[in-house]
Parts: structure tokens; C-alpha cells; sequence
């Protein structure tokens, strides 16, 4: 069982909503931190295991020599 941790909640109209400038200060790496729980429960629901279905931590690129 996970320790219990604090949430932090907004609560905003549909017309206020999109106007918040708080997350403009966050690097790609921030935001992708604050939805990856989201995503591991996403896929805990539908039964996947993650244990094989991590993001490609390697990327090449191949690039031909100039003639």
C-alpha cells in the first residue's frame, strides 16, 4: 500500500480554465513528471504491465556522409 501524500486541487469555472500561467515556468522534464503517475494508473487500469512498456531512453541518429 502507498503512503498517504498530499494532492494539491484546483478548482476553476470552464471559462477560467486554460488562463493559468503556473505550469509556463515547468522544463519538459517537470511536466512529464506531474503526468507520468497519471499514466502508469491509465495503464494499471486497463491491465498492461509497464515493466515492458517503458519510453525509449536511447535515440540514434544515423546521418550519410557528404559526397
Amino acid at each position: 500500500m502507498e503512503p498517504l501524500r498530499e494532492i494539491a486541487v484546483r478548482k476553476s469555472t470552464l471559462t477560467e480554465q486554460g488562463q493559468e500561467n503556473d505550469l509556463q515556468q515547468l522544463s519538459s522534464a517537470e511536466r512529464m513528471a506531474l503526468v507520468w503517475p497519471l499514466t502508469v494508473s491509465a495503464w494499471a487500469m486497463k491491465g498492461v504491465d509497464l515493466a515492458h512498456q517503458r519510453l525509449q531512453r536511447h535515440v540514434e541518429c544515423v546521418e550519410r556522409r557528404k559526397r
